[in-house]
């Protein structure tokens, strides 16, 4: 398995992404689904990753600096024959090693809240790893359906 900082227009990469935006469209309503498409992970300020096994894309995920210092976690995505193995985890692992080396402060995230129960297993992960809520970040408003959590990163030196 590699992770690989990688272009997110590729068309191996469209059934991840696609996959992404599909499960936030049927999680919660259209005003509180913040799932990115391709231009949007496509933006400069943004760096995309994709897991592969060989040349198989099997998960994906992404970053975004925010005006702050911190970085936003967005699109982490693992496609249904690959989930039970841990990916989720690695790829949000890759993240923060990643937004750590490139200075930020702290990763940030929103996610489905309790009322979204096909995010349960996204919380229950961001919690194992070491978020604790916290209010709204910076590009949302307090929203039932939302969860906002955030980690700190160590201090690069």
């Amino acid at each position: 398995m590699e992770i690989r900082k990688i272009d997110p227009t590729l068309p191996s990469l469209r059934s991840l992404i696609e996959g992404s935006q599909s499960h936030g469209a049927a999680a919660t309503s259209a005003e509180s689904d913040h799932t990115l498409g391709v231009a949007e992970l496509s933006h400069p300020a943004v760096q995309f990753f994709a897991a592969f096994e060989d040349e198989t894309a099997l998960g994906c995920g992404a970053f975004k600096a925010l005006r702050d210092g911190t970085a936003e976690v967005k699109s982490v995505f693992v496609s249904k024959a690959a989930r039970g193995r841990g990916l989720a985890q690695r790829l949000m692992d890759h993240l923060a090693s990643q937004a750590a080396e490139a200075g930020f402060s702290a990763l940030v995230l929103e996610t489905g809240s309790s009322l979204c129960p096909e995010y349960d297993a996204a919380r229950a992960l961001y919690e194992r790893l070491g978020y604790a809520y916290c209010p709204p970040i910076e590009g949302y408003s307090a929203d039932p359906m939302s969860a906002f959590m955030r980690i700190s990163l160590p201090v690069k030196t």
